[in-house]
């Protein structure tokens, strides 16, 4: 057996979370391998709406095992948050969630570091979440970092107080003021560690190699999107872990030949979240009408999302860079209205036409040129067969699919899981 692997191609927000949760039933184990509770998976079925942020996006299946790998970093208190608002639903979390012993942990104090590092770049920040996920991944590659074995530990408490102590006397490098009850944050952070104790611990590397030998279907679940990878991202406005296909290996310790299909999810158009470089980014009544229809809010930070025409290259590059075999087009009916469509086809970076994605895409060395189409009038949201979608929407897919060279096997027209056509 293989491990597929399931992956964002923009900047994050292309719909991971509703895919999942659509593939969910044709396999047995859901991975997440990186990122933690910076990341917001949307999934709307039965009339609800559910926002994960840490737990795989399969825990509402009633078959499907759930594994935190060890690329994730886990803030306790927002995990038992998110266990808290999934109790209604009667998950059987001790069989159905497992953790990574080799996860990272995110204390209160890597928050605050967060928080005082981006107050300290003034004008220069980088659109942190502020969820400390930079300094804990700092931690980890720093070789300081606490992991979630570590709490089975005797000596647990003097690692924990050792960490906390040396993030304070970072903070107070920064010189900026910050407000912050101490022991407050750590009772918190107390209790969220105690209801982490009570799921199973696994040393996943292990499970998931068993698994594929014993023929369990495993599907790989990244977060945030390629084009916020800390290597192949818009440096320095990327995440702090990997978030293309090379990720799942070390955040899952899978091996490269271990990898089957890799699905790649992207919009119709172009949004992201936080500052960074955005090409096709819209400043018009177009834009306006993309991210209002789209209902384009950050799903973990509430942020309005930029939104923009479909870039082309940037898409080709991730598709590129992650080996993507099958493509996902999402929000096509937030396109629905528009009389002139436009995709990025190349860009004239430093007064040169070039199509691939080049190291700086900042405004001042790129300029997007664009190809137009026609739109489509059409509501798609009703609709359930490839058939039914309007020809000017097949023409827009027909050409994508064109450019990458890689089928586009689903369209979704609409956020339920259930407005989704499989072509």
């Amino acid at each position: 057996m293989a491990i597929n692997l399931l992956l964002g191609l923009q900047w994050g927000d292309e719909g991971k979370g509703k895919i999942v949760d659509v593939l969910t039933r044709d396999y047995d184990i859901i991975a997440r391998f990186q990122g933690g509770p910076n990341a917001g998976h949307t999934l709307i079925f039965d009339g609800y709406k559910h926002v994960l942020h840490t737990i795989p996006s399969g825990i509402f299946h009633k078959t499907a095992v759930n594994v935190v790998g060890n690329g994730v970093v886990i803030d306790p208190v927002i995990f038992k948050r998110e266990l808290d608002n999934l109790s209604k639903f009667e998950i059987d979390f001790a069989t159905k969630l497992l953790i990574s012993r080799k996860a990272h942990l995110i204390l209160p104090t890597h928050r605050l570091l967060d928080a005082a590092s981006e107050t300290a770049k003034g004008k220069a920040k980088i659109g942190s979440t502020l969820k400390g996920i930079g300094p804990t991944y700092m931690d980890k590659t720093g070789r300081n970092g606490l992991r979630v074995g570590d709490l089975e530990m005797a000596d647990w408490q003097e690692r924990y107080d050792a960490l906390t102590e040396k993030h304070i006397r970072m903070i107070d490098f920064y010189g900026v003021k910050l407000e912050y009850d101490l022991k407050e944050l750590q009772e918190e952070f107390d209790e969220g560690v105690k209801r982490l104790k009570e799921l199973t611990f696994i040393d996943s590397e292990e499970y998931l190699n068993s698994a594929l030998k014993n023929g369990k279907s495993i599907l790989a679940e990244g977060a945030q999107g390629s084009l916020l990878d800390v290597d192949f991202g818009t440096y320095p406005f990327v995440t702090s872990s990997n978030t293309t296909a090379a990720g799942a290996c070390t955040g899952l310790g899978i091996a490269p030949n271990k990898i089957g299909d890799v699905f790649g999810i992207f919009k119709a158009y172009t949004t992201r979240v936080g500052s960074g470089p955005f090409p096709t980014e819209l400043f018009d009544e177009d834009g306006v009408e993309m991210a209002k229809v789209g209902q384009e809010f950050g799903a973990t930070t509430g942020r309005p999302r930029r939104c923009g025409w479909l870039d082309l290259v940037a898409l080709k590059y991730a598709v590129q860079v992650n080996g993507v075999t099958q493509l996902m087009m999402m929000k096509s009916d937030v396109l629905s209205g528009f009389d002139t469509l436009k995709i990025c086809t190349s860009y004239m970076y430093k007064g040169e036409e070039i199509s691939h994605f080049p190291f700086n895409v900042e405004p001042e060395n790129v300029r997007p040129v664009y190809s137009e189409f026609k739109g489509w009038q059409a509501d798609l949201t009703q609709m359930t067969e490839k058939e039914q979608l309007p020809k000017n929407l097949m023409d827009y897919i027909s050409f994508i699919e064109k450019e990458v060279e890689v089928p586009i096997k689903i369209v979704s027209v609409g956020p339920d899981r259930k407005q989704t056509i499989l072509r």
